[in-house]
């Protein structure tokens, strides 16, 4: 079920404010921590809440879940959904562990994620 851009803001501002007391917490527990150790905090910090950012705005995709059904790309028979099943990408971000519409062909024994 597509969220309202309200549960959307709430979401991301509960990761962020988590976000922030993790910083704040490594602060008060790092003794002098030189440039380059807060930079590699800020760094991981902000890798962390551009994957959020992204998998917030790809979990309510209409690509999800096409209306119409994929057709299988080796033999052209229309997919069976499946139902949502989790799929690890790679992105530019990093890792994304996201949720999105599994097809399946019989025919082909094989099973797709759009869109792609």
């Amino acid at each position: 079920m597509k969220r309202s851009r309200a549960q959307k803001k709430a979401e991301l501002l509960a990761e962020a404010e988590a976000l922030i007391e993790s910083l704040l917490d490594w602060d008060e527990q790092t003794n002098q921590p030189n440039l380059r150790q807060i930079e590699a905090e800020v760094l991981d910090l902000r890798r962390q809440f551009g994957q959020r950012l992204a998998q917030a705005v790809i979990a309510d995709q209409e690509a999800q879940q096409p209306a119409a059904a994929p057709h299988c790309p080796q033999c052209g028979q229309t997919l069976r959904y499946k139902g949502q099943k989790g799929a690890n990408i790679e992105t530019r971000l990093g890792p994304l562990a996201i949720e999105r519409g599994y097809y399946y062909c019989a025919r082909c024994q094989s099973g797709l994620f759009p869109p792609e």
